[in-house]
């Protein structure tokens, strides 16, 4: 029963038109990143790497497909939990603005079997968006620009990494670059369970990632306290697959933090739904 739930749950995704921007974003979004580094990609790299020319001689394909991807990964994981939000915010408030949460609830499944159920699907939704992501910017972007050794630029200098290595840390890097997904449709989800329109909890997770995002950056004695402890300052932890040697120790840090904020979420969200009124 669970199961099936969960697959009825997947069918309500794919049936929404809005299912469907995400794609269509990471598509257009891409396809523009991708052409316009085709176009003018070399006076891109030539700026990033004029301050380190007179010390270090560059040879080979620079302008390469995991360079593209690497690009388009650090760009677009910014953007993307607008589109995940989109989707996972309308779950349980889509069925209360369609009045349909009566008619789900009474069925003979519990109700946590229920919200996991969505939860499920939601997840697997974000994988198909971050596949694709993935996708356009790993297979699309090689065919055009060809393979070689990735540039990296951190607050360290200009890391060289050798193409043979790159498999794995693009692997996990897109692995932790979907827990950091998954960690936003858990908290648009758990608002969706207070909200009986989509809206709502579409626009307080971009607000509460932006309000995050804003308390991350701020220099301030005070909030640095609390900084470490920010879902928002861990969802960049994909990064640290690609610097050498590996910060092990932080990132086991960010995948714990993130872990907790989802089961917190999770909790928080089972609890909302057992209690939910479906007679009002």
């Amino acid at each position: 029963m669970f199961w099936k739930s969960t697959y009825n749950e997947f069918i309500k995704i794919a049936a929404k038109p809005r299912s469907y921007i995400g794609i269509a974003a990471i598509t257009l979004i891409v396809g523009i990143i991708l052409f316009a580094m085709k176009m003018d990609g070399l006076e891109f790299i030539s700026f990033v790497t004029a301050p380190f020319e007179q010390a270090l001689s560059f040879e080979g394909n620079i302008l390469n497909g995991n360079l593209i991807a690497f690009i388009i990964l650090q760009m677009l994981i910014i953007h993307v939990p607008l589109l995940i939000a989109l989707v996972t915010g309308d779950l349980v408030s889509g069925e209360g603005a369609m009045g349909t949460i009566r008619l789900l609830l009474t069925k003979p499944i519990s109700r946590t079997s229920i919200l996991f159920s969505k939860y499920i699907a939601g997840c697997a939704y974000t994988l198909v968006i971050l596949l694709w992501m993935g996708f356009m910017a790993l297979v699309v972007g090689k065919w055009m620009f060809g393979t070689g050794d990735l540039m990296v630029l951190n607050s360290d200098g200009l890391i060289v990494l050798q193409q043979q290595d790159l498999g794995w840390r693009f692997a996990l890097g897109f692995s932790v670059a979907f827990l950091s997904l998954v960690m936003i449709a858990t908290l648009s989800l758990t608002l969706s369970c207070f909200s009986e329109n989509s809206i709502g909890p579409i626009v307080s997770t971009m607000a509460i990632i932006i309000l995050f995002t804003i308390i991350g950056n701020l220099d301030v004695p005070v909030l640095q306290i609390i900084q470490p402890y920010l879902f928002t300052t861990h969802m960049m932890a994909w990064r640290s697959f690609f610097e050498d040697p590996l910060p092990y120790d932080d990132i086991l840090h960010s995948l714990l933090i993130l872990a907790i904020h989802i089961a917190g979420l999770l909790v928080i969200a089972v609890y909302k739904f057992n209690r939910k009124d479906i007679l009002s």
